[in-house]
């Protein structure tokens, strides 16, 4: 039930608009039941049959009004007219107030709730990211989004309309004769109650469905991400087979469990309102044969019933429609509910500027992933500004944790991170990230032109700066040599850029923020020799010019660094500039002897 509220909070911000349309697309509802009405009392006229005392009261003051005569004539003529009046005049008024207010929020809701979602998106840790692959939350974003879109105008424009016209359909059957009033109230309460219960059963099936689903769809995305390495191993039959198994699973739960449960729900929804239809209508013969009720009577009932019962079939129809829908849309809120990570921005647009010179100083920082497995144990590191540090050691040894955690990645768990002596985590997250830069291993680059990824941190700088930054970032040569130069299109995520190159457009990106801390992780470990010393070339220009820190496994790249600090088991085994570090010997000795014979390092 709570889920279900949680549901219902997705239009909580329209709610004004809501019960304005939804009350005014149910007055047109009950009067639409006018029309049988009248027409039963049209009936008794002709029929020399006395119509209702308070409706005959009515049209009398009217007829006193407009200085006519009450005449069965004069009443016949007025019933006439407001037949006229309910189903001519106000027709065109509902589709337009139906139509254009149902759909005109659901789109509203959309644009808020997608923009909502893709704050959440920006503000999530990224260990959430480290769990669910793009794919799974592109899928149940656009999910949500939908079925939220498509089952606003049914729940306004139509469920609630028809429950109010049945409700309004026993009012009227109750001034006419309580019996039958009551038979309607409890054969249709009874339907729906039955529909409802084994909806909600249908809903639950359809819910772990949705998550299985959810699965399949992130590997299909998998497969698509990683569709190189499938084909270099050979197994896209494997992939097919494994994915066809799952869609079987699929297919039968919905066609076998989930379908041919609405299916059996249905036609016992049918069933037992024909039954109904006809108890009624035997039951309203007898009274009117036994002078109970008028022949007008017994047309109204009949045909008011025949609306009531017709009315139960979409309502079952509009409440299965939201039974299948209701796992996505559930779904979707529990995303937009996680909570932001401690890494989150503020999404501001006036944020601080900050400017630091570049002093960073880890003092007593332990760390880890989990509580039992510390990866970083009492870190004391002083970075100077403009100064150049390496940060070196085996794989495993928490190199580039420290950076996640100079970035506010993550918090530590003891010791502080300082920048020009400020507590990092007193500073607003996004504007002091924004005087940092950071080339990866993999460089990210958006599908676009060359332009847009170099502008992608300062939109504002110039094409000069952005010139000087590619030269410097040994990028300027082989722009130019593209086709379209700087507005060359990369593809999806740079297909067509080399990773030598897209490493250097990474530098040239981050130096175009123009950064006090600018950070090299593993920026040369997959490339081939050239790019290498292209992009040692361009690191080297930036010695003295900022604050530099490299992480690298290649020695070569880190060795006139002015301070380098081995890292082993997530301490600090050593710190010194490349010679000193030689004649001490140590750990750093023995990976460059390692190195200069060729040997990996693990």
């Amino acid at each position: 039930m709570q889920k279900f509220f949680n549901i219902l909070g997705y239009y909580r911000d329209y709610w004004r608009i809501t019960v304005f349309s939804a009350t005014i697309i149910s007055f047109f509802q009950l009067i639409d039941l006018f029309i049988p009405y009248a027409t039963g009392q049209i009936l008794n006229i002709i029929s020399q049959q006395s119509v209702d005392a308070f409706l005959q009261q009515r049209i009398d003051r009217v007829a006193i009004a407009l200085g006519q005569t009450p005449t069965p004539q004069f009443t016949l003529w007025t019933l006439v007219a407001l037949i006229g009046l309910s189903s001519v005049l106000l027709a065109p008024l509902q589709p337009l107030i139906g139509g254009w207010f149902s759909w005109d929020t659901a789109f509203r809701a959309r644009r808020d709730h997608a923009e909502a979602a893709l704050k959440k998106i920006l503000t999530l840790p990224l260990e959430f990211y480290d769990e669910n692959n793009p794919g799974r939350i592109s899928a149940r974003v656009a999910k949500g989004l939908s079925n939220f879109t498509w089952t606003y105008p049914g729940l306004v424009a139509m469920l609630i309309p028809k429950a109010v016209r049945i409700i309004g359909v026993f009012a009227l059957t109750a001034l006419i004769d309580w019996r039958v009033a009551t038979l309607l109230l409890l054969s249709v309460g009874g339907i729906l109650a039955y529909s409802f219960i084994g909806l909600k059963d249908l809903s639950s099936r359809e819910e772990k469905l949705d998550k299985y689903m959810e699965n399949t769809d992130s590997r299909n995305s998998e497969i698509i991400t990683n569709i190189k390495t499938v084909k270099a191993f050979g197994n896209e039959l494997t992939e097919l087979q494994r994915q066809t198994q799952r869609l079987d699973r699929e297919f039968k739960v919905i066609d076998y469990r989930v379908h041919k449960g609405y299916t059996l729900l249905s036609g016992f929804q049918r069933t037992v309102v024909q039954l109904c239809m006809f108890i009624v209508l035997a039951s309203t013969l007898w009274l009117t044969v036994n002078n109970r009720i008028s022949i007008g009577h017994f047309i109204t009932v009949l045909t008011i019933a025949s609306m009531a019962y017709a009315e139960v079939d979409p309502i079952c129809d509009l409440a299965e429609m939201f039974a299948r829908r209701y796992a996505p849309m559930a779904r979707f809120q529990e995303f937009t509910a996680l909570p932001p990570g401690r890494d989150a921005g503020a999404l501001l647009p006036n944020g601080p500027d900050y400017q630091f010179t570049g002093k960073v100083h880890f003092q007593h920082m332990s760390f880890g992933y989990s509580a039992n497995n510390p990866v970083l144990k009492d870190i004391n590191l002083l970075i100077q500004p403009r100064k150049t540090v390496a940060l070196v050691g085996r794989s495993g040894s928490g190199k580039s944790t420290l950076v996640k955690l100079l970035f506010r990645y993550f918090e530590p768990d003891t010791g502080n991170i300082l920048i020009d002596g400020t507590d990092i985590r007193q500073l607003d997250v996004s504007s002091y990230r924004k005087r940092l830069a950071i080339v990866h291993q993999e460089v990210d680059i958006f599908n676009g032109t060359l332009m847009e990824n170099l502008l992608y941190g300062n939109p504002s700088a110039s094409f000069e700066e952005i010139k000087t930054a590619c030269k410097i970032a040994q990028a300027h040569d082989f722009i130019t040599q593209l086709e379209k130069g700087y507005f060359t299109t990369v593809g999806e995520r740079g297909v067509r850029l080399s990773g030598g190159q897209r490493q250097r457009i990474g530098i040239a990106r981050a130096l175009i923020v123009n950064p006090d801390v600018l950070v090299f992780d593993e920026a040369t470990s997959s490339l081939d020799y050239e790019s290498e010393r292209a992009i040692q070339v361009a690191m080297r220009s930036l010695f003295g010019t900022r604050t530099l820190i490299i992480i690298a496994h290649r020695l070569s790249t880190v060795r006139d660094a002015d301070k380098i600090v081995v890292l082993d088991k997530g301490c600090v085994s050593q710190v010194g500039s490349h010679d000193e570090l030689l004649e001490e010997g140590g750990l750093y000795h023995r990976l460059h002897a390692l190195q200069a014979n060729g040997e990996l390092i693990d």
